[in-house]
């Protein structure tokens, strides 16, 4: 089998290593030549590959694989950060999942990281107040991925969703650079009130599954969130909170929560 060309900028360790991934992955297994090439191998730089996968994953009949990436594309273009922001997610990935042995992985097969950059190209639509494209987005992610991102909130860098079935977060919702959450997290209201109305997640906070995260709220930086707690009210930082209501129950455990990833309320 012919081995396949790239073109990969010596500039760029994390694509060139991505690439070399996938030539590896193509010589384990030939069957899946033709969807590592169009994925990665084709593209000359890792912002056109995730232009090319959210087009992919995004496209309908209600709109064109090729104007969806278009549409990426000018992101990419117009503010870099959504590039950077996807390189930090991407090691997060590759630090934080036990799971994910290669960086081609979050790329290709992981949903919470696909959802992640889909919705990052939301915001910045939204920003330039294109709405109604950024609800098309929205809505095409939790069809395709069951996540459930507003466009409006704001979500920083290096940000693992594992797993990420049924993620909730609403539209005053701001989650910090460095979090970490499972599935079946919500970051939602209490009620029909308008207005700032979602909680603030700071930095290097792990979010277990199941939790619910509700009001306009503010969980401290690097706090750990109990797997099925119910947080009604401010979390002190380095704390951990469990329950139904959520109650601090203990500090955090160590330094970086969302990095160790380590969710045993008592060691």
């Amino acid at each position: 089998m012919a081995e396949p060309r790239t073109n990969v900028s010596s500039l760029d360790p994390v694509w060139q290593r991505i690439c070399d991934e996938a030539q590896q992955a193509i010589r384990d297994e030939p069957l899946i030549g033709g969807f590592v090439h169009a994925s990665l191998l084709h593209h000359p730089s890792l912002e056109r590959a995730l232009a090319y996968r959210f087009a992919l994953k995004l496209s309908s009949n209600d709109m064109s694989e090729q104007i969806l990436r278009e549409i990426a594309e000018e992101a990419h273009r117009a503010s870099p950060d959504i590039v950077q922001a996807a390189r930090a997610d991407l090691t997060a990935v590759f630090e934080r999942d036990p799971a994910c042995h290669r960086y081609l992985q979050p790329i290709l097969y992981f949903k919470g990281y696909q959802a992640l950059q889909a919705y990052r190209i939301g915001h910045w639509l939204w920003t330039r107040g294109r709405f109604d494209l950024s609800y098309f987005v929205q809505t095409r992610v939790s069809e395709v991925f069951g996540v459930d991102i507003h466009p409006a909130a704001s979500v920083g860098r290096g940000v693992m969703i594992d797993h990420a079935h049924s993620i909730v977060i609403g539209e005053t919702a701001i989650v910090g650079n460095n979090v970490s959450m499972l599935h079946s997290v919500t970051l939602g209201g209490t009620g029909k009130e308008d207005g700032d109305r979602h909680p603030k997640i700071e930095d290097g906070v792990l979010i277990g599954a199941g939790a619910k995260v509700l009001g306009n709220i503010t969980v401290g930086h690097c706090s750990r969130i109990a797997a099925g707690s119910v947080v009604l009210r401010d979390v002190p930082p380095n704390s951990t909170v469990a329950g139904v209501p959520a109650k601090v129950v203990g500090t955090a455990g160590c330094d970086q929560p969302s990095i160790a990833m380590n969710q045993l309320v008592q060691e």
